[in-house]
This record gives C-alpha cells, sequence and structure tokens, in this order.
C-alpha cells in the first residue's frame, strides 16, 4: 500500500496530476511542442511574478549547480554554507575547476546579509551561492534581504540561490530578490514527480555566461538561451511526459494564485511549529524557520527509526534527520498539496505511537 509522503521531497502528487503523464507522447520539435512549452514559460513567469527568462530543463536541480560552476563563475565564488545541500553546491562549484571560499555557519543558524557583506569585502568574488531553503535543517535563509544587500554594494557579483525545497510554496519573486539564478526542483513544493528543473536567469547571468569558457553542452545556458531564442525549445531531449504534469499543476497553481499558496505553506508551518514547541523543540534558530519542511530536535530521545516503521502500517512516512542529525532531529514535510488538516493528521498518529 501506498504510503503518504511527508517527506522533504519527493512529495505526493495529486492522481490527477500523475494521470497527464499518460497522454500520448509528441515530437520535441514539431509546433505541438512549441506551444506547450511555451505555455509552460508563460505560466511560471505569471506564477512567480517576473519577466526574467526561465528554462525547464530535464534533470534534478543539481543540474544547476553545475551550471554556476561551469557557466557563472569566472574564478572565484562565495559560498555560504550552513547544511547539507549548501555543501553540495559549494562542492559542485570546486569540482568544476573554480576557486571557492565557505562562509561556514552552524547547523540550525541561517546566513546573515551582514555575515556576507563582511566576507565579500575580505575577497575578490564574481559569484556568491546561497540555499534558500536548507532541507538538512529546516532553516530558511533571508534571500530578499540579501539580495538588497549584495547589489547595493556589488552589483556585479552573480547571485545564485537554491530554491529547490522551497519554489512553489514559499514566495519566490526573482525581481524583487534581485538573483540572477534560482533554481528549483518539481518533485518538492510543486508537487510533480522527479525529473525536471527549473531555473530562472537574468540578463546579467546571460551576459556573464558569455565571459565564461569552456560551459560545456548540458551546462551551457547561454546555449540553451539562444536556442529558446531561436526555435522557442530545449536544445537536448526534454521530458514530454513530465511536461505535459507541469503544464497541468501550474493551472492548478495559477487557480490557487500564488499568495493562497504561499499563505497555505505559512499556515501548515505554523502550526507545525507549534506542535514541535508543545512536545519538543525546533532545530533552526527562531525566525529563521522553513515553511516546506520542519526539522524538530528529539529532545525526548525518541526512536525516530521505529517511529517510520510505525507510521508505514499507517500509510504515513516522515523524515529521519540528516547525516549526523539522525535520531538526533526529525523532519515533516509539509509541502506541495498538503494542507493544515493533513499535517495535523500524521502529527496525530506521531503523538499516539509515541504516547506524547
Amino acid at each position: 500500500m501506498h504510503k503518504r509522503l511527508f517527506i522533504p521531497g519527493p512529495t505526493e502528487v495529486p492522481a490527477e496530476v500523475l494521470e497527464q503523464q499518460a497522454k500520448p507522447l509528441i515530437g520535441h520539435r514539431p509546433k505541438e511542442f512549441t506551444e506547450l512549452y511555451t505555455g509552460i514559460i508563460d505560466k511560471l513567469q505569471k506564477f512567480h511574478s517576473t519577466e526574467q527568462w526561465v528554462t525547464v530543463l530535464t534533470a534534478s536541480g543539481t543540474i544547476f549547480m553545475d551550471i554556476t560552476g561551469r557557466a557563472l563563475v569566472k574564478e572565484k565564488a562565495l559560498c555560504c554554507v550552513n547544511g547539507a545541500f549548501s555543501k553540495r553546491c559549494a562542492e559542485t562549484i570546486r569540482d568544476c575547476g573554480k576557486e571557492i571560499d565557505i562562509l561556514d555557519v552552524d547547523w540550525g543558524y541561517a546566513i546573515k546579509p551582514e555575515m556576507i557583506l563582511e566576507k565579500l569585502a575580505s575577497g575578490n568574488y564574481d559569484t556568491l551561492s546561497i540555499c534558500h531553503n536548507e532541507t538538512s535543517t529546516g532553516v530558511r535563509n533571508p534571500i530578499y534581504e540579501i539580495g538588497k544587500a549584495v547589489k547595493k554594494e556589488y552589483p556585479d557579483i552573480m547571485y545564485v540561490i537554491d530554491s529547490v525545497s522551497a519554489m512553489g510554496g514559499d514566495k519566490v519573486e526573482p525581481e524583487k530578490i534581485q538573483c540572477d539564478l534560482i533554481y528549483a526542483s518539481t518533485q518538492k513544493a510543486y508537487a510533480l514527480p522527479p525529473g525536471l528543473a527549473i531555473g530562472f536567469v537574468s540578463e546579467g547571468a546571460l551576459k556573464r555566461a558569455e565571459e565564461v569558457p569552456d560551459r560545456g553542452r548540458y551546462t551551457d545556458i547561454k546555449g540553451i538561451y539562444d536556442y529558446w531564442m531561436k526555435k522557442q525549445q530545449t536544445p537536448s531531449t526534454p521530458n514530454v511526459s513530465l511536461l505535459y504534469a507541469l503544464d497541468y499543476q501550474l493551472d492548478r497553481m495559477l487557480k490557487e494564485t500564488a499568495e493562497g499558496r504561499y499563505q497555505r505553506h505559512v499556515d501548515m508551518a505554523k502550526w507545525t511549529q507549534d506542535w514541535a514547541k508543545k512536545h519538543f523543540e525546533m532545530f533552526p534558530e527562531p525566525g529563521y524557520e522553513s515553511l516546506t519542511v520542519s526539522t524538530i530536535k528529539n529532545t525526548q530521545g525518541k526512536n525516530v527509526g521505529g517511529l517510520n516503521k510505525e507510521l508505514a502500517k499507517r500509510y504515513y512516512m516522515i523524515s529521519n534527520g540528516y547525516g549526523n542529525l539522525k535520531e538526533k532531529t526529525f523532519r515533516i514535510g509539509h509541502m506541495g498539496e498538503w494542507t493544515v488538516a493533513d499535517v495535523q493528521d500524521v502529527c496525530k498518529n506521531i503523538e499516539e505511537i509515541w504516547e506524547l
């Protein structure tokens, strides 16, 4: 039997969205595909209130980490690290042959604008990377405030944001953030199967890419853009079936409205945080809690692995702590199509199993 996924992704996908993938395939060069793909781009721009160019790639969100390293960093990047996934981005940029410095903050704490400005003043950086929503810790970094501070002092620095586990649930408006690249994966707050990556790209980023050699092919964001301008298609074969699902899901998201979807995630996060504080403690520092995944300190020393085995019998699944936080924390994902009532339901089952 299927377990309802209250994990930080993949998240639950509505049956009607899954069914869209059963449509007959079309070629990815005829007019029919152009109409599908341009419609998706228009809907993404509308939902996120942006005029930035957006591309949808057949890949996981990690592709944009490689794009950052291969096509945006000229020489040296400042990588903000406060968890496992921001660390992954830093390592990816390094593995692309670029120099990195790391602004390292203890897990559970957010990265503040003043920290970044102090670090930027100490070195010659051309790119800044940060994770919007650290899935490993449940910390939500203040990307709007960071963008305002950084772009005022360092307008030429590329501001790159991993919003994999936030975008589509938390509010993401690229121009207001002043970012040059912000990206996500469809299996998180967009509530789709894995396999597509969405990236919003500024004009500045496209100009920067022209200055960076050896961009590869699949990671050449300028080449992807040029092909879009010429054909309104993707240069490589896309996952048409997933694009059908994305197109349909974006219609549902637009009907809910960006503000409505954001507020629903705010409400789920607040309820979960209040519940956690009643029985345990939140792991993130106060005021920087994620809207899409709550990471909770296991202050009672409960067996999280055992809990999940019992939840499975009731057709639920949550997540243990990530890496070194295993059993020290546990994570409840409340992203995508879940509601407050759904979160209350899984937490009620946790209470019964653990006798809270």
